[in-house]
């Protein structure tokens, strides 16, 4: 066995005894972050079965996407999402996870295509109010949740949310536990939501105790990411 493939059915081992842990019935999905990674990186993960991939950086994923369209993969884009990369977004990618203010809503919607699937869309969640990170106000995500409902174009999926990575773990949980509750009352008012992503390689154990559905992970399969050229 190759270290691909010992971290991927790690990574799977791991998820698979976190979730039975819960007690949860359904299957959590794994999300796989290739970050600066290149695209025989992702190649060899997708040879031992792995569809879904996550990018931050879109100019790098088209490139990537470019290099792997023989494979039938998922793409999401995970990082923060400006105006002007809209149109690529809507064009190019299966989910969006990284919604947070009402005026991206119109761009997207304006710039699916036709002939493609809802865009599928997760309202990202600023829960520690941090003010280096993206996302909305918890108390902002009904109105924009309303507001993609109304989009034949785009498809709420639910929530996606970074907590702060706080040494203590038992703050980090609240914040993991607060979001579930927030995704309970969304998915109360709207059968179309079922997915609450969050946790990521040093806390994807601790984010399926509290009912996490995606995981998305980078470091656990790949190893540490590269520098970023200036």
């Amino acid at each position: 066995m190759n270290s691909c493939e010992s971290a991927y059915s790690s990574v799977r081992r791991r998820i698979a005894a976190a979730s039975a842990a819960s007690g949860r019935g359904e299957p959590v999905r794994l999300l796989a972050v290739g970050k600066t990674k290149p695209p025989e990186a992702l190649r060899e993960l997708a040879a031992q079965g792995q569809t879904a991939f996550g990018e931050n950086y879109v100019q790098e994923a088209l490139a990537k996407q470019t290099s792997l369209a023989d494979l039938d993969l998922e793409w999401h884009a995970i990082g923060p999402l400006q105006s002007n990369k809209c149109r690529d977004v809507a064009r190019h990618f299966d989910w969006l996870q990284t919604l947070d203010r009402a005026k991206l809503i119109g761009l997207l919607a304006r710039y699916r295509p036709a002939d493609r699937a809802p865009l599928n869309v997760l309202i990202q969640v600023n829960i520690d109010d941090e003010s280096s990170k993206s996302g909305c106000a918890p108390g902002a995500v009904a109105g924009l949740a309303a507001s993609i409902g109304q989009q034949p174009a785009l498809r709420l999926r639910g929530l996606m949310a970074i907590p702060a990575p706080l040494p203590d773990l038992a703050r980090r949980r609240t914040a993991f536990a607060r979001m579930r509750d927030i995704f309970d009352r969304l998915a109360a008012s709207d059968p179309s939501v079922d997915t609450l992503s969050m946790g990521m390689s040093d806390d994807f154990e601790l984010a399926i105790a509290e009912g996490s559905t995606m995981v998305r992970i980078g470091t656990a399969l790949f190893g540490p990411r590269r520098p970023i050229d200036p």
